[in-house]
């Protein structure tokens, strides 16, 4: 993945919940015009942020349960609410937590702490596998790169 959003998944509780983190750099290109001599990281990067630690614990949790690794895509953010600046350099600590999980869909609740307090939240709904990959490469494909980025951010991933 090209934007990535998250630097480490902290722990994973199947089927339940995962924790990760991200430092965002005072050198982002984003901070030179979000806001100029002001810098805060801009809210849909925290949203996109807890989508991806969300589509990890999703895309492992199917894949553990009924053995096809997903491609989780976020589908809707209701309820968001941001109550804080995130500053350059500030430590983001994102949690998410399974509310619903269906064969093709699932609904996760979402918060982003800074020092301990929630800066961001909302419901993030997920769909997944609405139209299925074309070959079985394309999934052995999409399962090689799933496991390598769960690898490169997990330092807990049991590598199965």
């Amino acid at each position: 993945m090209r934007w990535r959003w998250l630097s480490q998944i902290d722990d994973i509780e199947l089927g339940r919940s995962a924790t990760g983190r991200m430092v965002f750099p005072s050198e982002s290109p984003f901070f030179e015009d979000h806001f100029p001599g002001f810098p805060v990281v801009p809210g849909v990067l925290l949203l996109e942020a807890m989508a991806q630690l969300s589509g990890k614990l999703i895309g492992y949790t199917v894949r553990k349960n009924r053995g096809d690794w997903p491609f989780p895509i976020l589908s809707m953010a209701n309820n968001v609410k941001f109550r804080k600046f995130v500053r350059p350099g500030e430590l983001a600590q994102f949690e998410t937590k399974i509310l619903e999980l269906r064969d093709e869909s699932s609904i996760v609740a979402v918060k982003t702490r800074v020092d301990g307090k929630v800066v961001a939240q909302a419901e993030e709904v997920f769909v997944f596998n609405a139209v299925p990959l074309a070959t079985q490469e394309e999934g052995d494909r999409l399962e090689q790169l799933e496991r390598a980025e769960l690898a490169r951010l997990w330092p807990g991933y049991p590598g199965d």
